[in-house]
């Protein structure tokens, strides 16, 4: 969207635009960027609440009375609860590692116990799936993060990858975790996937270890959304390492 607005505004349209991921649009500098502090997929917030939406999609609007740029504003207001019927039933429980384990073996272990659970699910959805952007398997590619965890160290070469890897895993612990039918909520999946598997946790340690480099901080915020990193840091105890 910000190549999108830079060439539209070439041609004398001015442009706005919604922003999810604050550090990539202070890298990219679009024109006019509202960020937004809400779930990554969610622009306007939560779903059939249209006069919240509109108050989003309005201060969006009104940052084209800025004749110049690059503008880039907080929305201020959090994005209301979304309510919960029921709570989900998550099929597996996600016991905490030994300290002493290896990344490696936590996430190993880990993706093994949702093999099952990912396999009912793609009977389930006739073979659906939206894993498949990496060309190399949800183990090999567990393994190979757990190794760059161990070893403190994820080389900027290998980011394409890790970025495809990333994708495909949040996919496959998704569907594992709604293998059964039912309804499900996806701020609760979410949740789950961030603050209750070592998956999310190992996540959330590749954003530490990117954003405390200058170079690698627009990355960073690929990895992990903001929601993940603001509610672990106020939900985990300190001296807590998971």
């Amino acid at each position: 969207m910000s190549a999108i607005g830079y060439y539209l505004e070439c041609e004398g349209i001015m442009t706005t635009s919604i922003s999810l991921v604050r550090e990539n649009t202070v890298s990219m500098q679009p024109p006019r960027a509202l960020w937004v502090p809400f779930a990554l997929g969610r622009p306007l917030g939560v779903p059939n609440n249209p006069d919240f939406q509109q108050r989003v999609i309005t201060a969006a609007l009104d940052l084209l009375d800025r004749p110049e740029g690059p503008v880039l504003e907080n929305y201020s207001e959090e994005a209301p609860p979304i309510e919960v019927e029921s709570a989900l039933a998550c099929p597996v429980s996600f016991a905490k590692p030994s300290q002493t384990e290896s990344w490696s073996g936590r996430l190993t272990s880990e993706v093994t116990t949702l093999k099952p659970w990912h396999a009912l699910s793609l009977r389930r959805r006739a073979g659906r799936t939206l894993t498949g952007l990496s060309e190399h398997s949800i183990e090999d590619n567990l393994k190979k993060l757990g190794e760059m965890l161990d070893s403190g160290d994820i080389p900027s070469k290998e980011f394409r990858w890790l970025k495809f890897a990333i994708e495909d895993a949040k996919a496959f612990y998704i569907e594992a975790l709604t293998a059964q039918p039912g309804d499900y909520v996806q701020t609760e999946l979410q949740r789950i996937l961030w603050q209750d598997t070592q998956l999310g946790y190992a996540l959330r340690t590749c954003h530490q270890l990117l954003a405390s480099d200058p170079s690698t901080r627009p990355f960073a915020g690929i990895i992990a959304p903001r929601e993940a990193i603001e509610t672990a840091a106020r939900t985990t105890p300190q001296g807590d390492t998971t």
